[in-house]
C-alpha cells in the first residue's frame, strides 16, 4: 500500500514538473509553440514568422505584437512562458501607503 503511494506520488511531482517548465518564445520550436494553451499551428508559425523577422522578444508581453494575438491569448499562456528564461513578471500589488513620520517629540 505504501508503495504504490510512493509511486503515485513521485509520478505525480515528476509530471507536474515538466508542466512548470516554461516554453521560451525566443527559441521554441513549433511543436512547443503548439503545447500552449490557445496556439495551435498557425499561431505557432505566426510567432515563429514574427521572430524571424522582428529578432528576439525582449518581454513576455511582446508576444502580443504577433499578428492574431491578443490580451486574452496572452492571459491563458502568460504563466507558461518565458523570454530568455525569465518567466512573466506577476501582477504588481498595490503597495501600503508608507506610514507618516511623527515630527520629533518637543521639549
Amino acid at each position: 500500500m505504501l508503495k504504490k503511494l510512493l509511486l503515485a506520488l513521485f509520478a505525480g511531482l515528476a509530471l507536474s514538473a515538466g508542466a512548470l517548465a516554461a516554453v521560451d518564445i525566443n527559441t521554441a520550436n513549433q511543436q512547443q509553440l503548439e503545447s500552449l494553451k490557445g496556439i495551435g499551428p498557425e499561431k505557432a508559425k505566426d510567432i515563429i514568422d514574427y521572430r524571424s523577422k522582428n529578432g528576439p522578444f525582449k518581454t513576455t508581453e511582446d508576444i502580443m505584437k504577433v499578428p492574431g494575438i491578443k490580451e486574452g491569448t496572452y492571459a491563458k499562456i502568460k504563466g507558461e512562458i518565458s523570454v530568455g528564461g525569465k518567466a512573466a513578471a506577476p501582477a504588481a500589488k498595490a503597495s501600503a501607503p508608507a506610514a507618516k513620520a511623527s515630527a520629533p517629540a518637543k521639549k
